[in-house]
């Protein structure tokens, strides 16, 4: 029930859903891309990644000093109604402003 209750407040959130659909709209990002992306600080990014991260819907990638972020795959059907529902959702997302230099 833990993972239920996990899942369901992390939702509850309007900034964690505009983040959820804004990598499952733009695939594999960095969280320096979101960071630019949505104009927050590293710290309060961070802490939405977590939450949606210990929710199961993201995995995470560290390759040296950085962070990807992409949703988890296998995604079981719970989360997958959860991310299709807000795919529906009328909101805005940030377009993709990438910031972090590959390499």
């Amino acid at each position: 029930m833990d993972i239920f209750l996990k899942t369901i407040g992390s939702i509850n959130d309007e900034t964690r859903l505009k983040i959820l659909h804004f990598i499952d709209v733009n695939g594999e990002v960095c969280v320096c891309d979101i960071e630019k992306s949505f104009e927050m600080i590293q710290s309060r990014i961070s802490r939405h990644l977590k939450i949606l991260k210990d929710a199961g819907f993201l995995k995470v990638d560290r390759r040296g000093r950085w962070a990807y972020y992409s949703i988890r795959k296998p995604l079981d059907q719970f989360r997958q109604s959860i991310l299709k529902e807000i795919s529906c959702l009328d909101m805005n997302i940030p377009l993709l402003n990438k910031s972090c230099k590959v390499g």
